[in-house]
């Protein structure tokens, strides 16, 4: 073996929420196993490090989104972006992970070689441009499911005839001063929900511009009950009695979306015409034309865009863009919107396993072509898995499931001899259905990109909960769709089967 390679047991992508979580459980139960996180960025967090626009904050409380073994301790449910941030490091420094992070390191590819069931992953050095190889029996992507470099910004006409300054909130410039100009938002999701009562507290107006509404609701900046729970409960009892709360109330309120829209529709209508009044348009600027939860519900914290909707410092118009002008927007109706700073809050570009290149035995491995097993590894790709959410609740309720779920797979493996499993699908094959089931616009963007999903368990992603608790958590993981094998000849192995 090169002096030049690394030998880790397993190579975590990404030290955000979901492979800081990782590394906590490999440690807790997997202690004998070595591993290294590779972060591109120079310090931890991810997306919360990443995205630094006025107001960023959580889209989902902090009772279900914080790690299942860290007490969210602060007040504040729906919680500003800074205080995440501090949250995931001191979770770092806490579980003495920081050591194991190799920073301003990006993946470059990783290829599996079957004759030594390990994968062999060339790195580099972000700021030198030095490459060195990791080799590692796991390969575990927790690189989060969109493009770090770059947002979607959909080509619009006119862009460069407008003379202020064009900015995507994923490169939002530190230096922006936009107190007392006039600002417009395009967008209608989580992003443009959070910026405009941000910006508008002291910019001259803010105007959020959105080809169509989507479904805002608003709840309480800090939960009453949680709070109540930790004053007089053990910070780790009332932590776990309050995301059980939420998680219930969350799974309640979906299923009531989907199976009652109607009613739910009148229940989030009835709120914002509360809000902004009988004579306030609501319908048009705040009745979509897609059903609750086809989309994620976008949160404002104590109805904070509601409020500046009616204080006059921001406002929405419902209209398409014809093109871009020296001094603003010109709509399709003819109106003419002025600015001096436009903010593309269009959305992300999505990529589920990062920017790296996948291989097997140096042939090219395509995402497109595999099937999902148990929402977390992919049909014909060894010692893989990755971390992608809920849509319909917080990210780290599905990441934490998926690092124990693997330690638990670690362990077996040990146990029994194996040196790699590897999902397959059944000889005849199995109808495919899109990953996502979400006609949000960056989904469907995507959707050829991404590997596909089967209409039954073990390929089904279920959006559930309570569901993938059994299944991950105390389901045994062995199935008729995890093939096991060993290099070592002396051992008996269940050859893999022919992938179709």
């Amino acid at each position: 073996m090169s002096s030049n390679i690394i030998e880790v047991d397993v190579l975590i992508i990404g030290a955000g929420i979901s492979g800081i979580g990782t590394a906590f459980h490999l440690q807790k139960h997997c202690p004998d196993k070595s591993y290294a996180i590779i972060e591109a960025r120079g310090a931890v967090g991810g997306t919360w490090d990443l995205f630094r626009y006025p107001g960023i904050r959580s889209d989902s409380d902090m009772f279900t989104f914080g790690f299942n073994f860290k007490p969210w301790l602060s007040p504040k449910s729906i919680s500003p972006g800074a205080d995440i941030k501090a949250y995931i490091s001191d979770a770092v420094d806490e579980n003495g992970i920081r050591e194991q992070i190799v920073f301003e390191h990006k993946v470059l590819a990783a290829n599996w070689d079957s004759a030594s069931a390990k994968w062999h992953t060339r790195v580099e050095n972000v700021k030198t441009g030095e490459c060195r190889e990791y080799s590692s029996r796991f390969f575990f992507s927790c690189a989060g499911y969109y493009n770090y470099e770059k947002g979607y910004t959909p080509d619009f006409a006119g862009v460069e005839d407008f003379t202020g300054n064009i900015i995507h909130p994923q490169n939002w410039p530190e230096e922006l001063d936009y107190a007392g100009k006039k600002v417009i938002v395009i967008g209608s999701g989580a992003t443009a929900v959070t910026l405009v009562p941000a910006l508008a507290k002291t910019s001259a107006h803010v105007t959020m511009l959105q080809r169509s509404p989507s479904y805002v609701l608003a709840r309480p900046g800090q939960d009453a009950a949680a709070n109540f729970m930790r004053h007089y409960l053990p910070n780790k009892v009332a932590y776990s009695l309050s995301r059980w709360k939420n998680i219930l109330l969350g799974m309640l309120f979906y299923r009531m979306a989907k199976r009652r829209p109607d009613t739910i529709k009148k229940v989030i209508r009835a709120e914002i015409v509360s809000a902004l009044g009988e004579d306030y348009p609501v319908d048009k600027h705040f009745k979509p034309s897609y059903q609750p939860w086809d989309q994620r519900l976008c949160l404002v914290p104590d109805g904070d865009l509601f409020s500046a909707i009616k204080n006059g410092s921001a406002s929405v118009v419902t209209d398409h863009i014809e093109r871009f002008t020296a001094t603003g927007v010109k709509l399709r109706s003819g109106e003419e919107l002025a600015a001096d700073i436009i903010v593309t809050a269009t959305g992300l570009s999505l990529e589920v396993l990062g920017s790296y290149a996948l291989s097997v035995d140096n042939k090219a491995f395509k995402a497109a072509n595999s099937y999902c097993y148990k929402g977390m590894m992919l049909s014909g790709l060894p010692n893989f898995a990755f971390v992608v959410g809920y849509t319909n609740a917080s990210w780290t309720l599905k990441s934490d499931l998926v690092g124990e779920y693997m330690c638990r797979l670690i362990n077996y493996m040990d146990k029994n001899q194996y040196d790699y499993c590897v999902p397959v699908i059944p000889k005849g094959g199995i109808p495919a259905e899109p990953l996502m089931d979400f006609s949000s616009s960056y989904v469907l963007r995507s959707l050829d990109k991404m590997p596909r999903q089967g209409k039954s368990k073990p390929w089904k992603l279920y959006q559930n909960y309570i569901l993938d608790k059994m299944s991950l958590g105390y389901k045994s993981v062995v199935d008729d769709s995890l093939v096991f094998s060993s290099i070592r000849s002396e051992l008996p192995t269940k050859p893999i089967k022919k992938i179709s």
